[in-house]
C-alpha cells in the first residue's frame, strides 16, 4: 500500500492522465446511453423498462460526479475547496438518488420542480470550476503530454455536458423552453444533452423554435467551442517537441 501511494505522488503526471481517461469513458458511456434511451424508452409509461433506464443512468451520474471530484484534486492543494466540492456532489448525489429511484420513493418530494432545479444549480457551478482548472492545466507547459490529449477530450466533452446542464435549468425554470413539453428528470436532461452536442457538432436540432434564451446560449456554445478547439489545434502546433509520454 504504501509503495502505491508513493508512485502517484512521486508521478502525478500519470495520476492525472488516468483521472482525465476514466473522466472521458465514463462521458461517452453516459452520452450514448443518454441519446440511446432518449430515443428507444417512453419515461412517460413508467414501466419497468423506463425505471430500470432511470436507474442505470443515476448510477452513472453517481460515478460520474465521484470522478469530476477526483479530477480536480489533480489541479488544486486547496483543501478547502475539494472538501466542499464533495461536500456538495454528495449530496447532489445522495438526495438526487433518494428523490428520483424509480422503483421505491424515499422522500416525498412537493415541489419537483425546485427540488431539480436545487440539484442541477448545484451541480452546474462544479462543473464551471473544473473545465477552469482543466482549460488551465491544458494551456500550461511547454510539452504537450498524453495526459493533455485525455484532459482536451476530456474539457469537450464536458463542455457538451455542462450547457446541457444550463439547458435543462432553463427547461425547470421555463417550461417548453424548447418549444415542446419535455418531461421533468432523466427526459429532459437527455433531450438536453441531445440538443447539447447538436449545437457542438454543428448539426440541425429537432427544436426549431426554442426561447429566446436557450437559442442565444446554443450560439454562445457553439462560438466557444469552436473558439476552444482552435486554441487546442494552436497550442499543438505551436509546440517545439513532439508529444511526450507522462
Amino acid at each position: 500500500m504504501w509503495n502505491f501511494l508513493t508512485s502517484i505522488v512521486a508521478n502525478p503526471e500519470a495520476e492525472k492522465q488516468k483521472d482525465y481517461r476514466n473522466v472521458v469513458i465514463l462521458q461517452v458511456v453516459i452520452i450514448v446511453v443518454g441519446l440511446v434511451f432518449s430515443s428507444l424508452v417512453d419515461f412517460s409509461k413508467n414501466d419497468f423498462l423506463a425505471k430500470s433506464a432511470i436507474t442505470l443512468f443515476s448510477f452513472f451520474g453517481a460515478v460520474y460526479a465521484f470522478l469530476l471530484w477526483d479530477l480536480l484534486k489533480n489541479f488544486t492543494r486547496k483543501k478547502w475547496l475539494v472538501g466542499l466540492v464533495f461536500f456538495v456532489l454528495l449530496i447532489i448525489t445522495v438526495v438526487g438518488t433518494l428523490g428520483e429511484f424509480p422503483f421505491y420513493r424515499f422522500i416525498d418530494i412537493p415541489d419537483r420542480r425546485t427540488y431539480l432545479f436545487g440539484i442541477h444549480g448545484l451541480l452546474f457551478p462544479i462543473e464551471i470550476t473544473i473545465i477552469g482548472f482543466a482549460i488551465r492545466d491544458l494551456f500550461s507547459g511547454r510539452v504537450f503530454t498524453v495526459s493533455k490529449l485525455w484532459g482536451a477530450a476530456c474539457v469537450y466533452l464536458m463542455i457538451g455536458i455542462t450547457f446541457g446542464s444550463l439547458y435543462d435549468l432553463i427547461n425547470i425554470v421555463h417550461p417548453a423552453a424548447f418549444g415542446v413539453d419535455v418531461g421533468l428528470g432523466i427526459p429532459s436532461y437527455t433531450e438536453c444533452i441531445y440538443y447539447s452536442f447538436n449545437i457542438l457538432g454543428g448539426l440541425d436540432t429537432a427544436y426549431p423554435n426554442p426561447i429566446p434564451l436557450v437559442r442565444n446560449i446554443g450560439v454562445i456554445e457553439a462560438v466557444w467551442s469552436n473558439l476552444y478547439a482552435i486554441l487546442i489545434i494552436g497550442k499543438l502546433l505551436g509546440l517545439p517537441g513532439a508529444i511526450t509520454k507522462s
